[in-house]
């Protein structure tokens, strides 16, 4: 086991991998165009990921590369070139599988790159973690239905250098992860291929055979059922524990979600992790810290199954509605010579607005927005169109870095879209 957990952060795009990075996580993980379990993420084509494994490594920070597909026939007979590329081409600094074959595949073309077994492989015990170790693996995502002490068991009996990791923030799988095939069978769409629909955040109601045009909802609010949804995973309370049990490796998920997702929960874990490696017997949850990931995009956030079973506690959110507190509206870009700051809009904002201020190191008092001026030094009452460049001068004087994030409490147009 390592002596520091590692803080695991999505990286769906360049951007995103960037803004893991400034806001603190030791790792992320990514996928090419093929082969991982994303698709619907912008991934990285083959110069991206070499540029962004290169400045990943620059920084200090590891590139794992998701190659966790259950790999068909015609997947197979394709894959050697793409693996040959990730180890030696772009460097990464490991791959995720979960697919014997494609292990294997792995081994024969690039037999010094580290393997890490996806969650996907639905590892829930020390002999299939010994197994994976025998193979060659060196670090073992484990099965989200696990608990706090089936991991400590695992751990115990495990060999010290094979390394532990879990999901400790994001969306949950109501079934196994990978083990669901009703996109498949509803749209078409590959689940198991990347290409997952979510039917688990459907609505369904129940119909008689006799009587197909008579469906039955089956109430558990106004809008309907949603049983087969699942709240949002937060350990951010529960760091100790985790170390505790055994955890090497804190995994958040979130490649298709937004810059700002990749921020908060980069920069909150990566907080609370050091906390906790600098006084852990004096750890305590810092409230900023629940306090943003509130503001993040999520459905009820929940424990998972790390302190109840499936059996006692499935997690089932009641309703597919999310929780959509906040709204990004400028990205900072620079700062000018006059004090006055670059930005970049992400949703409408106005002269005048209360903004919060997400920065990579510290934490700022809300920010009042004085004035508003274009590139050609035209004043500006509001900034309606996303992409706009603009400069912003606040109330007082602040450090703001570039990748700071200014964000508005509530949906002051109606329209906006939220932050992911």
């Amino acid at each position: 086991m390592s002596s520091r957990p590692e803080v695991l952060s999505p990286a769906g795009s360049p951007e995103k991998l960037k803004t893991a990075i400034a806001y603190g996580c030791d790792a992320v993980y990514m996928a090419g165009k093929r082969f991982g379990l994303r698709t619907f993420s912008d991934n990285f084509d083959h110069d991206q990921m070499k540029a962004c494994i290169a400045y990943a490594h620059e920084h200090g920070v590891k590139c794992y590369v998701t190659m966790n597909i259950m790999g068909l026939e015609a997947d197979m007979k394709v894959i050697d070139d793409e693996i040959d590329f990730v180890a030696h081409e772009a460097k990464a600094d490991a791959v995720l599988v979960s697919d014997p074959g494609v292990f294997a595949h792995v081994k024969r073309v690039a037999p010094d790159l580290e393997i890490h077994i996806s969650t996907q492989a639905s590892t829930t015990n020390s002999d299939a973690c010994n197994f994976w170790y025998e193979q060659g693996a060196r670090r073992i995502v484990l099965a989200r239905e696990l608990s706090l002490a089936d991991i400590k068991q695992i751990r115990n009996n495990i060999p010290s250098d094979l390394e532990l990791e879990a999901f400790v923030h994001g969306a949950m799988c109501i079934s196994y992860s990978g083990r669901c095939i009703l996109s498949n069978y509803f749209t078409g769409r590959r689940s198991n291929g990347g290409a997952c629909a979510q039917p688990c955040r459907w609505g369904y109601s129940l119909v008689e055979e006799k009587r197909p045009d008579e469906a039955l909802p089956i109430e558990q609010d106004e809008r309907g059922t949603y049983i087969l949804s699942s709240k949002d995973l937060s350990m951010i309370e529960h760091i100790p524990d985790l170390v505790d049990a055994g955890v090497d490796s804190l995994k958040i998920e979130g490649r298709i979600k937004g810059d700002y997702y990749a921020a908060v929960t980069a920069k909150v874990y990566r907080e609370a992790v050091d906390l906790y490696l600098k006084d852990p017997e004096g750890w305590k949850v810092d409230p900023a810290w629940p306090d943003l990931l509130e503001k993040l995009t999520h459905r009820d956030y929940d424990t998972g199954f790390f302190y109840d079973s499936p059996s006692d506690d499935a997690k089932v959110a009641l309703d597919r509605t999310y929780v959509k507190p906040a709204f990004v509206v400028a990205q900072i870009t620079g700062k000018n010579p006059d004090g006055s700051f670059k930005a970049v809009q992400k949703n409408k904002l106005y002269a005048g607005d209360s903004l919060n201020v997400l920065k990579p190191v510290g934490y700022e008092a809300p920010l009042k927005v004085m004035s508003i001026v274009d590139n050609e030094g035209n004043a500006l009452d509001s900034v309606p169109h996303p992409g706009t460049e603009f400069n912003v001068r606040f109330d007082r004087k602040c450090d703001l870095p570039e990748l700071t994030f200014l964000s508005r409490d509530g949906d002051k147009d109606g329209g906006i879209a939220p932050m992911a």
